[in-house]
């Protein structure tokens, strides 16, 4: 994701609602987020279908970690032998 640059990046609604054409273009060139103001403050942010991907996956991917951790914290878990002895079994059942 490319830097927010303040005094291109940040739009009142009132601009962006003027230039949304413009803006979508700038949007998909750059992939640098838009922040869209109302009445001075943040309202919402623009990003490209593509940064919004990888943001999507990263919190994917961060969330999996967090639940690999806290299961591995509680005692969810079971030692490599026990593993590979199961998917051995799995595996020699369908070759039957």
């Amino acid at each position: 994701m490319s830097n927010l640059r303040v005094s291109e990046d940040i739009v009142p609604l009132s601009d962006f609602k003027a230039r949304a054409s413009e803006l979508l273009k700038k949007l998909a060139q750059t992939g640098a987020p838009i922040v869209i103001t109302q009445n001075g403050r943040a309202a919402g942010v623009l990003l490209s279908p593509a940064e919004f991907d990888v943001l999507t996956e990263r919190a994917l991917f961060v969330n999996a970690v967090a639940a690999g951790l806290d299961d591995a914290e509680s005692g969810r878990v079971v030692d490599h032998q026990s593993m590979v002895a199961e998917v051995a079994a799995r595996y020699d059942a369908q070759d039957e």
